[in-house]
């Protein structure tokens, strides 16, 4: 033991939980270069999204969030993972801009980051036939792709929403405008992909919000 010392003991606390740590590392993730956010226009037709896809490569997409709204053209809110050396932000926005993809830069916009962010979507008074589901997607990178890859464009997307958050896997909602006629068709497919999934279209949250 310790004897003839005079010993100060500290008590400390930061008052972090783990919400405010979210919040932390997302800035940390900008500050650093190692996330861009960007809104990106892409045509409104089936097979759009698997474009777009390709065209960030091999670069994890950090956020996705898109609701349809008209029928010529989307625009989407996209995180991308980003290196301040080796794959900077003025890369991936100059490759996306030559493919041929409108872009503007968000990243260093607080507006976009604190609040449109949490606002993309809405009623879409022009989906019909929509079927909404939920999704529990492996966080590694190319299981947005091999979703998409793996639906053929067969169903146009007409809502989806994804944030990483660090977990071992990624929470996801899709909607896809599928014809009463072919909606049997819609399990042997999501089945094929093999990832956990839970139909959600009478769910009262999303009637209210956003069917």
């Amino acid at each position: 033991g310790i004897s003839g010392q005079t010993l100060v003991a500290i008590d400390s606390g930061a008052n972090v939980n783990f919400d405010r740590l979210r919040h932390v590392a997302e800035r940390a993730e900008l500050g650093e270069g190692r996330e861009a956010i960007i809104a990106v226009t892409i045509p409104e037709q089936p097979g759009s999204f698997k474009a777009f896809c390709e065209a960030i490569g091999k670069r994890q997409i950090t956020e996705f969030n898109y609701r349809y709204h008209t029928d010529r053209e989307a625009h989407i809110f996209v995180g991308v993972q980003t290196h301040p050396e080796n794959d900077p932000r003025s890369t991936l926005i100059t490759s996306l801009t030559g493919q041929g993809f409108p872009v503007l830069d968000l990243t260093d916009n607080e507006l976009a980051k604190l609040h449109i962010r949490h606002m993309v979507g809405g009623h879409a008074e022009r989906v019909d036939d929509e079927v909404v589901l939920r999704f529990e997607f492996p966080e590694r990178p190319g299981a947005l792709f091999n979703f998409l890859n793996r639906l053929g464009g067969r169903w146009t997307i007409s809502m989806f929403h994804y944030r990483n958050h660090g977990a071992a896997d990624g929470r996801v909602v899709a909607g896809l405008v599928v014809p009463e006629d072919e909606r049997h068709l819609v399990g042997t497919a999501l089945d094929e992909i093999g990832y956990p999934y839970w139909d959600e279209s009478e769910n009262p949250a999303y009637r209210l919000f956003l069917g």
